[in-house]
Order: C-alpha cells, then structure tokens, then sequence
C-alpha cells in the first residue's frame, strides 16, 4: 500500500538521508533532491593537494543511532562504514600551560584530573552521575517518543518530574557548578555546549547531558574519513530503492489549503508527492519555499539560529605531536568570549578555539610528514543589522592562528601549504542555513527552553521537517534520530 505513497525529501544532509532511508524500508516510493552535487550535507568533503579535508562536523557519538537506521533496514552498519574509538576524546590547552586530556580510561582520567586537585576525580564522578541521569530520561522520552514541545514534555513526564528531573531552572553553567568547584574543569564542561553551537549561560542544564552521550556511548571517527558516512548512507538507500536527484534545487511548495501537492523545481519541472519531509530548516524553507510573510514568520523567531564559526582547514608541511585528533585551545575570559559571540554580536577578540588533528587517527587523510589543522571559533551569525566584512573576518583568522602559536603550534602560518576558508556567507551559500548558522536552533532558555522547531508542520498536514533546526536538534546522532522520528510520526498520521 505504502508504495503508491510517492514521498519527497528536500535536501540530502543527514536528517534527509535518514528520513529517505526510514521511509523507503517501510515501502513508501521516495525521492531525495538535493541542490549540491553530492549528499551529506554539512558532512562535506574537499580533497586537495593529497589532503583530504572533511569540511562539516568532525566528531561523531551514539553510534546506535545509526546501528538503528541499519537494522531496521535488515542491514549490519559495519558492511557499509566502520566507526573507529578516539582516545583521548580530546586534550584541553589553557593560557597558562596546563594541557588536559579527557579520556574514555577511566584510571587515565582519574589520573588526569587529579592533577588538578586531590577533590577534582570526586566532582567529576558526581557531575557525570547527574549527567548520567538527565541522558536516560531524555533518552526514555525526548529520544524514543519524538517530544515536539514542552507541553508534550509536561504530558509525557508529568509536571512535576519534568521540572525536577530536567533540571529547568538552572542553565548549563549552573548545573556544572553543582558538581565542579575547579575552574579549568568547570571551562571544560561549558564547552561541551560545542555539540549545539549556544552558550552555557543562555542553554538550559539538561544540556548537561552531553558530556555522558560522549563518556558512556565513546567518541568516534568514521573510518577513511567523517564523509564516508555520507556515502555509506546513500549507498543504502540506493539499495532500498531511493531515487536521487543531485544538483536539482527546489525553489517552492506547492500546496492547497490543507496540503503539501509537490515540489517546483528550478527547471520548472513539479515533482508531485502525498508527502513531503524538508532537510532546508524551518525558517529558511518557510520564507524561500512557502513565501510567508513577516507576521506569518513571527512566531518563529523563538527558534532563532545558532552561531555560526570561521572555518578554516589548513594543510601544513609538519607535524604537531602536541596535538591530540581533538583540541581545545581556552580563552582567557571565556564568559567574555561567549557574550561577544551571542549577546553582542562581535568577533571575539580571545576565541576559544576547536582544533581538529584528524592524522592523529588516521594518517591517510594527509601526504607524509604533514598535518591537517582544522580550526573552528564560533562567531555569531549573520545579522541583517550587523555585518562584518571580509576584512574583519580575515582579522579574526589572524588573531586565531597567532593564539595557536602562542599556545604551542610554532611557526603554523609559516607552515601552510593548502587552506580552505569558510565565513558565515559560504555557508548560508552553500547549506541555506538560517543566517550562516552551524548547528540549527541556538538552546536558550529564555527563547525557546531549549527546545528545537517541531517536526510537523502547523500548516500542512502531510509536510515534516528534519535536520538540526527541529527537535531533537543539531549534531550528527541528533539529526540523523530526526529522520527516524518523522518515519515514526508518518507511519503514527497514517494509521501504520
């Protein structure tokens, strides 16, 4: 029956792959049309000089996430892409020359925190133990039922324990100072707020939960590189029967009062469907593809963007055998840098810095004897009242590398063989994301308590979303559950 259901899915990031793949192993006839010449989305790839540079995201969690995708197809994950375990999950650098690793040993990590102070591994014990908890009950209802909004949340939980048990009156910086008295590990656990592109004084604690997503399920890379996902993703769909369009860009939803009826693309061509799932985010499809209006946008705005980041890949001539495959390079002020970055609309003048050395896990990704330096500060997105100009992003870019020097990386402009530089613009350009932003909706408790747009249209009955700016939210795992959901959601609409 499910195959006279002609599904489309606009875009092939993986929130739309995985949607694709969700619904073609129920039997509905889908067809993915992507604007790019190539799937994945953000998880992007450019090789170049003998340097393979994955240009999107860089860490990968949860692999059952993905297990799930597989399996639910009658596939094993492992014949299709290989997940390789990080160690450490990443060293931490601070101005005044401590380095700390955080490792999945937990006698390694002891060990490490120790150095901190005798007290430090029994804080840690205690914030991963809440840490723990705030994960398994997200994971029993926010994760397995698709919670779309905080009044599914109260309905599903109850009032009471979903005040208690998500902690909602504190923010993520206060929910780690509960636990953590040391300052360097209080910085530390902030920044795992990296995974969603917001600041710990704005997001809400239950995003605390992301050190245990990373400590209990591993850090991973995709092995032969973080694109290989991608390719293992479309080839199952292939197998399932999806019909890709590439390099074929939709320009409108057509509808009537009560439906989705297509897609127009730009070549004037309409491809009908009984169901249509969007990959574009929300506020980005509504305006470019439904053509709403201000006030019909309006009720959106909770939902605002994410930062965005300076992106640069640099291919150098030399190893670094300081780094870790993932860094962290800390501000000197780090309250100061995130309020530069999502209160005052400025370049940070002291970034903190996320550095990724991919050759640590898999030498291949480079000729011989060199280094790939992925470098990522968060800076703020787009602003229509607010620019910045090419100038100043270059400024930032020199600020960064020169903080990378004087931190330990001597001589890295010196060092620069091939470089790859990406602002705000590039990637509004290239994704259509909302306003040059990463990672979707920005987790703000003020704006939205954290939570993301939800999956089903308000409008049109048979038209979804999926992709990091609707709950669950951004990251790989997350988008990548998203398309599970909305399957979840469509077989729940149609009685299957």
């Amino acid at each position: 029956m499910q195959r006279n259901q002609r599904v489309v899915v606009i875009g092939a990031g993986l929130g739309g792959l995985s949607a694709a793949i969700a619904l073609a192993s129920e039997g509905f006839a889908v067809t993915v049309v992507e604007k790019n010449d190539k799937v994945g989305g953000k998880l992007n790839v450019l090789q170049r000089d003998g340097f393979s540079f994955d240009l999107g995201p860089s860490i990968l969690t949860l692999p059952q996430v993905f297990d799930a995708l597989f399996t639910r197809a009658g596939k094993n994950r492992e014949d299709y892409v290989r997940f390789v375990p990080v160690s450490p999950h990443w060293r931490n650098f601070f101005e005044d020359g401590l380095t700390l690793d955080l490792s999945p040993d937990p006698v390694l990590m002891r060990q490490e925190l120790a150095r901190l102070g005798p007290d430090v591994p029994a804080q840690f014990e205690r914030f991963l133990a809440y840490s723990k908890r705030l994960c398994e009950v997200t994971e029993a209802g926010y994760f397995a039922k698709g919670l779309d909004s905080f009044w599914q949340l109260l309905a599903h939980y109850g009032p009471l324990r979903s005040l208690t048990a998500f902690d909602v009156f504190r923010t993520m910086d206060q929910g780690v100072r509960r636990f953590i008295k040391d300052e360097k590990l209080v910085e530390i656990f902030n920044y795992f707020i990296k995974y969603v592109g917001s600041s710990p004084y704005d997001a809400p604690a239950l995003l605390n939960l992301l050190p245990y997503l990373q400590f209990g399920y591993g850090l991973w890379y995709v092995e032969g590189g973080m694109y290989q996902l991608a390719q293992a993703l479309q080839r199952l769909a292939l197998e399932l029967g999806v019909d890709f369009r590439l390099n074929t860009e939709v320009t409108a939803i057509h509808h009537n009062s009560a439906n989705a009826t297509g897609v127009a693309l730009a070549d004037g061509e309409v491809l009908p469907a009984d169901i249509l799932v969007s990959n574009m985010e929300v506020i980005p499809a509504l305006r470019k593809l439904l053509n709403a209006s201000a006030d019909e946008l309006r009720p959106w705005q909770r939902f605002a963007p994410s930062c965005s980041g300076l992106v640069l890949h640099l291919g150098v001539k030399r190893i670094y055998p300081q780094l870790a495959h993932h860094n962290f390079f800390y501000s000197g002020d780090s309250k100061r840098h995130f309020n530069a970055v999502f209160h005052d609309d400025r370049l940070s003048e002291d970034p903190t810095i996320y550095l990724v050395a991919p050759v640590r896990t898999d030498p291949a990704q480079a000729p011989a004897g060199c280094d790939i330096i992925k470098v990522l500060p968060h800076i703020p997105h787009l602003h229509a009242h607010k620019g910045h100009s090419q100038d100043d992003y270059l400024a930032l870019r020199e600020r960064v590398l020169v903080k990378l020097e004087r931190m330990g990386l001597t001589d890295l402009r010196q060092q620069i063989v091939c470089e790859e530089f990406w602002t705000p613009l590039d990637i509004e350009s290239r994704y259509y994301s909302n306003q040059g932003s990463i990672y979707g909706v920005v987790s703000d408790r003020c704006k939205n308590l954290g939570f993301k747009a939800p999956q089903r249209s308000s409008r049109f009955k048979n038209l979804y979303f999926v992709g990091g700016s609707v709950n669950p939210g951004g990251g790989m795992p997350m988008v990548t559950l998203s398309g599970q959901l909305v399957r979840d959601k469509i077989l729940a609409d149609r009685g299957g």
